[in-house]
């Protein structure tokens, strides 16, 4: 039977392996998927009963009700699509299997697809028990806004796998030391991803940064969907550009940072 292959060689097989070695270590492991459902259905109801509280003793909230879990909800989209890409990665890490995986007939491009994948797989388990608990506890349903949904949550998606890429890219060459920058990167750059307030806030300075952002984008046109009824396409255009230009340069990254890897034998070393 001839391998199905795409573009230059990309092996579907390859990359469908990849994933279900993925999926079987996810359900092999009843941790790994509590911690997908926990945080996700803590963080909603946590934070949905702050903006119910503020509702009932502001008239901004109360107007614009549901921004605040709305943001929520896309924050964690853009959070655990990240770390779901990245994890996956580390588990290659963690077991020692890198090197294997790369000196076998697995294409750099192909392993990344499967990440991709697997954060998708990952993003799913968590995600759709969070909209849920959303509308049965506060009902905010989050399907209800429709195709501009779509467009958040690809723009969203497409900047955690740039970020997903380039961080496993730097723990690739610089081992686990560097395992700390998986967890923490997102979260670096969450100021200025104005989740839970407009851009106009930030200092004009800073504001010029944030604009930089893909997220920023998004968050904004969520609110202007909520609290204006208007779905900014243009905003949603300059995110998919800006995506368009940060998934070619984290791609550029990777392959720049596996060649440095390669030539100063960290694949061999575990990382370390």
């Amino acid at each position: 039977m001839t391998e199905l292959s795409l573009h230059r060689g990309i092996s579907v097989q390859r990359i469908g392996a990849m994933i279900l070695r993925y999926w079987y270590l996810l359900m092999s492991s009843w941790p790994r998927l509590l911690e997908l459902l926990y945080w996700p259905a803590l963080q909603i109801i946590t934070w949905g009963f702050i903006q119910y509280y503020i509702a009932q003793n502001a008239s901004f909230f109360a107007r614009a009700g549901g921004t605040l879990i709305g943001a929520v909800i896309l924050w964690d989209i853009l959070f655990r699509g990240q770390l779901g890409f990245s994890i996956s990665f580390l588990e290659e890490m963690w077991a020692r299997n890198l090197g294997n995986l790369l000196m076998s007939p697995l294409k750099p491009i192909e392993f990344l697809l499967s990440l991709m994948v697997m954060s998708l797989i990952r993003l799913a388990i968590g995600i759709i028990p969070m909209t849920l608990l959303a509308l049965i506890f506060f009902h905010f349903n989050v399907y209800s806004l429709g195709l501009p949904l779509i467009a958040f949550f690809c723009n969203l998606i497409f900047t955690s796998w740039s970020v997903g890429i380039f961080v496993s890219g730097l723990v690739l060459r610089n081992g686990l030391g560097a395992e700390s920058i998986v967890w923490t990167l997102m979260f670096a750059i969450m100021p200025l991803a104005c989740i839970y307030y407009p851009v106009s806030v930030l200092p004009v300075w800073l504001q010029y940064a944030a604009w930089a952002l893909p997220p920023t984008y998004v968050f904004e046109g969520m609110r202007a969907l909520l609290i204006d009824n208007t779905f900014r396409i243009d905003l949603m255009g300059e995110a998919l550009a800006i995506n368009a230009m940060l998934l070619v340069a984290s791609f550029g990254a990777f392959l720049a940072l596996l060649r440095s890897a390669k030539t100063h034998g960290s694949l061999l070393s575990g990382g370390e």
